[in-house]
């Protein structure tokens, strides 16, 4: 009877513990921990990684036999998800240990730069992916990616655009058209507010709308309206007649203060007057339309003067102190 030494040096004895340990059923003392935090050694660890690598790729090419069943398939899909998490378990372990990072894979992205399914979280493996209900959810999801691919189709056209399209370059471009439209634009509204206020009024509407009243664009070297042309020539013959004296005298005058002062003044006096007569005629236009409405109450309001101002602050300042130092009572 051969000792035991003898056997354990025998062929058979040796293939056999072979083929026990490429089905991870070796001895008790060589068994894989279950905890993988329990392992110190950074060499154990990979050896248990790679083992675990070795029986996914076992069963997952089993998974590919169509002689299983569907509820074969199921458990050792189950089998497979529940080494790829043990796999985690051993990678973090030699992480923590100062070994290499198996995890510094990215997730796996399409073309449009989503995630591929079933890269994260329970997997399906070979004849999984084709049992009753899995066919489904990958036909649903797959039907979801493609509703949201064709939006994506649809509003990538309006992205990625240039400024002509939000319209940036219209007023460098185009700039005669646009005002030409936007002309047309107000006599169109200015058209229609008017047929409005008719009908809310009950007035004729067969009687010719007035045109919209608009500013008139003067020139800045030319004279005001106001002024009137006999005015304008006896200023323009009195600066020919000073610019030959000066040229007689070959010396520059002074200035005269007094006289630029009263343009100025004249300048300035004559704005403000156009301005408001233009308003009361506009005023006026309204009014005739409004009938009970009267031109006063349709000028903008009067703003108040900076003295009206100054003097409301001071009033409301000495309040305030009063009420400081004197209490409510006194003010």
């Amino acid at each position: 009877m051969a000792r035991n030494e003898e056997k354990a040096q025998s062929m058979l004895y040796r293939f056999r513990e072979a083929q026990a340990a490429e089905l991870g059923l070796g001895t008790r003392a060589d068994r894989r921990p279950k905890m993988a935090s329990a392992c110190k050694s950074l060499r154990e660890c990979e050896r248990w990684r790679g083992e675990i690598l070795r029986e996914i790729s076992r069963k997952v090419s089993k998974i590919q036999d169509s002689g299983l069943t569907d509820y074969e398939v199921r458990d050792l899909n189950d089998e497979i998800n529940k080494l790829m998490r043990e796999k985690r378990h051993w990678e973090n372990q030699i992480i923590a240990l100062g070994g290499a990072n198996y995890r510094r894979n990215v997730a796996m992205l399409d073309d449009d730069g989503k995630e591929v399914p079933g890269t994260k979280g329970y997997k399906y493996f070979g004849r999984a992916k084709d049992l009753p209900g899995i066919r489904e959810l990958f036909e649903s999801r797959k039907k979801d990616e493609d509703e949201e691919n064709q939006t994506l189709a649809y509003y990538k056209k309006f992205m990625h655009q240039g400024p002509a399209y939000f319209g940036d370059l219209d007023e460098t471009q185009n700039g005669d058209e646009l005002l030409e439209y936007e002309r047309e634009a107000e006599e169109a509204e200015w058209r229609d507010a008017l047929i409005h206020i008719r009908e809310t009024l009950n007035l004729p509407l067969d009687d010719p709308i007035p045109p919209m009243p608009r500013s008139a664009s003067q020139p800045p070297s030319a004279p005001p309206s106001d002024i009137p042309p006999s005015t304008s020539k006896a200023k323009r013959k009195a600066s020919a007649d000073a610019d030959v004296d000066m040229g007689n005298a070959g010396v520059d005058p002074p200035p005269d203060s007094s006289k630029r002062s009263k343009m100025d003044a004249t300048s300035t006096d004559i704005t403000p007057a156009s301005s408001k007569n233009s308003m009361e005629a506009h005023a006026q236009i309204a009014a005739s339309y409004i009938t009970f409405l009267s031109p006063d109450a349709l000028l903008p309001p009067k703003l108040p003067t900076r003295e009206e101002m100054e003097g409301v602050l001071l009033r409301l300042r000495k309040e305030a102190l009063v009420n400081e130092y004197f209490g409510e009572g006194e003010a």
